[in-house]
């Protein structure tokens, strides 16, 4: 077995007066493919950066193999101080030579960036696809990757995901993606209450694995307490006769009360709940081929769709394809060249956006939940602003600080406590898993799935659009857009099928016109004309179960409230298509005969 790549033995670091890490021990093998997970402000960044070399530890010792590079991409990458972006992703090369900087032209090339554009005019979608172009092209031992999939549409995950399975070295990630670190990871890293725990599996393991541990401590913690209140009994019961005999166990009654008090409890939990004020009109928002274009580029063609009170739609699409400006004109914040958008009754939208746009850097946490007083409204109910920040996992000492103080996952928490004290009935949420942590995610599903009020979802985190959505709009461009129901996955095995029916039609029309004439028959047969007569009773029922599958699944609550029998009602539709198909094209072929006879 090769040895690890790299080693942390003992490691401890300490940010003032707090101790961030002790005692850490963790290697780095050749093929691992670790997922670094815990909650936002455990220090996963910082550790990782420890692991690049970047930032020095108190205490322990860093170990790299003599020739290993290590290539770290920050959460926030720095692309200052370059003239091109070829100069930029070249940057990031080990070796310089003519055939790497080729490899930078091609990497380039993939992710759709022209190598002599500026690298302080890219967008944040823009930006991140470079860096991972230069890290990619490092040709190195180790890869640190820091939220890779922030601000990248499923494209370029799923492009990442290729490019990253040819990766020959040690890789490292830390993302709120389940479904990139389920797809890219065979070990796990939990960085919890300062330690690092290893699993010899991938993250899909994790929450069964992570369970088994906090129910371990809770019996430990249980049965310490018990021997504490034990011990502690024993020592009221005539000590001073027993003082010198009995020391030892006093000491050791004194080691286990400092045992119990060192102990680090479980981090508590975000609290969440929306309220869905005023009942909305049945009919929420319907849009009447309505078509809008930018610079020559169509982001709808007559496109028409009825929201009803309780749907949930995800909208799926590329980075620039023109998601927010759908948003923006089925919200009447904008309005279509051609067509419509028609309102219902007593709506109250609420709108997160994804630049958080509301934020002022320079205000604190407390001008920005309060409106000038100590108190905030939340639901229809009073509260202490440092309460509501606690709820939030924010400490009562930041409720001064400055937003801008904030990490991303801390803002984007904020802005979450914002949103969720407005009484709402139609919910707009714009990227809101970017930066946050994966349990801050798990109560965002728990209170989203909860709500009864209308939801629209943009999103590219795969997980939550599978948890959360009733019905999926893709964005294909050129200004079509598709309706599926359900989820992301959905919406692909629906897309696959399609595909699969296309490509079977063109088949058999391809077959049919090389076919050698037929001689010609004398009249049918009984089986065929008992197929003519009872062919399209057969169609006509299967329609009619088409038809009632695809009233079912468009009900707004039926996903949320049972998503098994959403998706066996899904997969019976599908079924039923593909038998129609079939039995539509044998009609056909009976038909035909039948007009052959006859002629």
């Amino acid at each position: 077995m090769a040895p690890p790549l790299l080693t942390i033995t003992d490691m401890a670091l300490r940010f003032g007066a707090t101790p961030l890490f002790d005692g850490v021990e963790l290697s780095i093998g050749d093929r691992d493919r670790i997922s670094l997970v815990g909650r936002n402000g455990s220090g996963k960044s910082t550790l990782m950066k420890v692991i690049s070399g970047s930032v020095e530890a108190d205490r322990g010792k860093r170990f790299l193999q003599p020739g290993c590079h290590v290539t770290y991409l920050d959460q926030e990458p720095d692309l200052t101080g370059h003239k091109t972006l070829h100069d930029y992703v070249a940057s990031g090369l080990n070796h310089v030579s003519a055939e790497d900087n080729f490899l930078v032209d091609i990497i380039l090339a993939e992710i759709a960036l022209e190598p002599d554009l500026d690298p302080m005019t890219l967008s944040g979608g823009e930006g991140r696809r470079a860096a991972l172009a230069r890290a990619l092209v490092s040709d190195t031992d180790i890869l640190l990757l820091d939220e890779p999939t922030n601000h990248l549409d499923i494209a370029t995950i799923e492009w990442l995901e290729g490019r990253l399975q040819s990766f020959r070295g040690g890789l490292v990630i830390i993302s709120h993606d389940r479904t990139f670190l389920d797809n890219m990871t065979n070990t796990t890293f939990w960085l919890d209450r300062g330690r690092v725990r290893r699993l010899d599996k991938g993250f899909k393991h994790f929450e069964e694995w992570s369970e088994i541990i906090i129910e371990q401590e809770q019996v430990e913690r249980a049965k310490l307490d018990k021997l504490i209140e034990k011990e502690t009994q024993w020592s009221h019961q005539g000590i001073s006769a027993r003082r010198k005999r009995n020391m030892g166990r006093m000491r050791a009654l004194w080691d286990l009360r400092d045992k119990r008090s060192n102990q680090i409890a479980v981090t508590g939990q975000v609290k969440l709940d929306i309220d869905s004020g005023k009942v909305a009109g049945k009919k929420v928002i319907e849009a009447y081929s309505i078509s809008k274009s930018f610079d020559g580029r169509v982001i709808a063609e007559d496109f028409s769709f009825r929201i009803m009170r309780g749907d949930r739609i995800g909208i799926i699409g590329a980075n620039g394809v023109g998601k927010t400006t759908l948003l923006k004109m089925l919200t009447k914040e904008m309005a279509p060249e051609k067509g419509r958008v028609k309102h219902g009754t007593n709506l109250e939208i609420t709108y997160l956006d994804q630049k958080r746009s509301r934020l002022q850097e320079d205000e604190t946490l407390w001008d920005y939940l309060s409106d000038g007083g100590d108190h905030i409204m939340v639901r229809g109910h009073s509260k202490h602003i440092i309460s509501y920040l606690k709820d939030f996992l924010f400490d009562a000492g930041q409720a001064r600080s400055p937003v801008k103080s904030l990490s991303g996952g801390e803002k984007n928490r904020l802005v979450l406590a914002k949103t969720l004290a407005m009484p709402t009935n139609f919910l707009i949420l714009d990227e809101p898993t970017n930066d946050l942590d994966m349990d801050t995610l798990d109560l965002l599903q728990d209170v989203l799935g909860d709500y009864d009020g209308t939801l629209i979802l943009v999103s590219h985190d795969r997980d939550f659009l599978d948890r959360i959505v009733t019905s999926s709009l893709v964005m294909e461009g050129e200004g079509k857009i598709t309706e599926y129901p359900g989820g992301y996955s959905d919406y692909i095995r629906q897309k696959k099928n399609e595909k699969a029916a296309q490509k079977s039609n063109a088949a058999k029309k391809s077959s049919k016109t090389v076919e050698a004439p037929k001689q010609r028959i004398a009249k049918l047969s009984f089986k065929h004309q008992h197929a003519l007569e009872t062919l399209p009773k057969e169609m006509a029922k299967l329609e009619k179960m088409m038809a009632k599958y695809r009233a079912k699944l468009g009900e707004g609550n039926f996903y949320a409230q049972d998503p098994d029998g959403f998706h066996k009602i899904n997969d019976a539709l599908e079924k039923a298509i593909s038998d129609l198909a079939v039995k539509e094209e044998a009609w056909l072929e009976v038909e035909m005969m039948r007009e052959e006879l006859e002629g």
